[in-house]
């Protein structure tokens, strides 16, 4: 005869019906004890007299659920995760499932399968970890221990930074924007930065740019992004990098400088800037990075991305996609952005401005190469040697230069002509078309530029 196996449940049922039969006991009293009707009680005797101890095996013991998962989709699950999505968190692995592999399961049923293969997520509670290090050690004690296991729980325990304090959000939309770069192997073979700006008040992106150093152009980018997307913001919280604020500054070049370049573009504009050099202040943006240092590395690896310039124009999709699924909702909070620059406007304020002074050919020497100033016409302008002047780099990379509070622009003048009129058949020179010389607008006027400049606590020992 098969041996019957009870759960502790269904033995104390068990128990209880066969004194109560044997004894002739009172079926109230049992009634309570066990939990039920009076009439289940009559129904268990019966049960107990006909089919003995094993009236009281659950019907659905050893059965699987209709829902359980088949060994097949489990094993898919762990192959997926253990060659191409690997270095994904449990929660963006079960997404990357659904979106790519057609494979729709649970959170908790992703963490189970590759936990019972002792694969720990890259973002697991230290309570996790700490349990998983107390079985690497009791797996250790045991004789015949399987060393393959064994490396595969070392080679999970991977340590996380602490995560930041907890502050309240800023009450309005665009009143605070954090704005930091982020140095990793994004993508590639050598390390990036990515330059982000994030709203304090939603948690949106408001802006991103990689390139290869924490530059100002890599910040300009961001904020012609957000000048351009959503408007003016109220202020900007900041590390102490260079670009935002420093209290020396060894080298004396004007378009070096990146603390000044910036700070006036923000003063034309009237953004406030607020910096810190305390990582937690700005726990928001850091926050940010640490998500997207989990999976924005694995996405652009399945997109294919391999330089820089595919890699923003992979931003463009990936931060909508990111906002939709990690920001809060905007119609629930008020926006405080001032209105929309246009792009001409943008496009001259952020600009980075150098002093120069005319040479004696009526030049000006720029990035090792000679410039000529040139008036609507395209017609040379000649000035005297030693005459101060202000080159203009805008955004989009034209050339301009303020002289005497004029503004012209300038044509390279080439190292040698590509023809000769002596020697080759020159047909009439076409007819020169008019530059676009831009009116000059406030961040250009030469007398602004050096009352700002006059301000800086870094240059006040230096020259205007």
């Amino acid at each position: 005869m098969k041996k019957v196996e009870l759960s502790m449940n269904e033995n104390k049922k068990y128990e209880i019906i066969k004194k109560l039969v044997e004894t002739k006991g009172n079926k109230k009293s049992a009634a309570c004890k066990i939990g039920c009707t009076i009439r289940t009680i009559n129904r268990m005797i019966k049960g107990y007299i006909n089919d003995g101890k094993a009236f009281f095996v659950h019907g659905n013991k050893g059965r699987k659920p209709a829902h359980t998962l088949p060994e097949d989709t489990k094993k898919l699950v762990n192959d997926f995760y253990s060659t191409k999505y690997s270095d994904a968190n449990f929660t963006h692995f079960k997404e990357l499932l659904e979106e790519r592999e057609n494979i729709n399961i649970s959170n908790s049923s992703v963490r189970n399968i590759l936990m019972k293969n002792y694969i720990l997520s890259p973002k697991a509670h230290k309570s996790t970890k700490k349990r998983f290090k107390k079985l690497l050690k009791d797996m250790q004690k045991q004789p015949g221990l399987n060393k393959t296991e064994t490396k595969k729980i070392n080679s999970s325990l991977v340590e996380i930074e602490n995560s930041h304090p907890r502050r309240p959000r800023a009450a309005y939309y665009g009143e605070l924007v954090q704005m930091d770069a982020s140095v990793h192997l994004w993508f590639g073979d050598s390390k990036t930065n990515l330059h982000i700006a994030v709203d304090d008040c939603t948690g949106k992106i408001l802006g991103a740019s990689f390139d290869k150093q924490e530059t100002l152009n890599g910040y300009y980018n961001i904020l012609n992004q957000i000048l351009i997307n959503h408007g003016i913001p109220y202020k900007f919280l900041t590390d102490k990098r260079t670009v935002f604020e420093y209290n020396n500054k060894k080298n004396a070049s004007l378009e070096d400088d990146t603390f000044t370049q910036f700070g006036y573009a923000c003063k034309q504009l009237g953004i406030e800037i607020q910096c810190t050099s305390v990582a937690q202040a700005k726990g928001r943006v850091e926050r940010i990075f640490e998500t997207l240092q989990s999976r924005l590395p694995l996405e652009m690896r399945l997109a294919g991305v391999k330089d820089i310039k595919s890699a923003n124009e992979f931003l463009n999709s990936y931060i909508k996609k990111f906002n939709a699924r990690f920001a809060l909702q905007v119609d629930n909070s008020k926006s405080v952005f001032e209105k929309q620059p246009s792009v001409e406007e943008i496009n001259l304020i952020l600009s980075v401005i150098s002093k120069r002074k005319i040479d004696n050919g009526h030049c000006i020497k720029y990035n090792n190469k000679f410039f000529i100033p040139v008036n609507n016409q395209n017609s040379p302008v000649y000035y005297r040697k030693k005459t101060e002047a202000l080159v203009i780099k805008s955004f989009d990379g034209s050339l301009y230069v303020n002289i005497n509070d004029t503004i012209y622009g300038l044509n390279e003048i080439a190292k040698r002509h590509t023809l000769s009129k002596n020697f080759d058949n020159l047909k009439e020179k076409p007819k020169q078309k008019a530059k676009y010389i831009p009116p000059i607008t406030h961040p250009w006027k030469r007398d602004s530029f050096l009352k700002y400049l006059s301000k800086q606590s870094h240059l006040k020992n230096k020259s205007a």
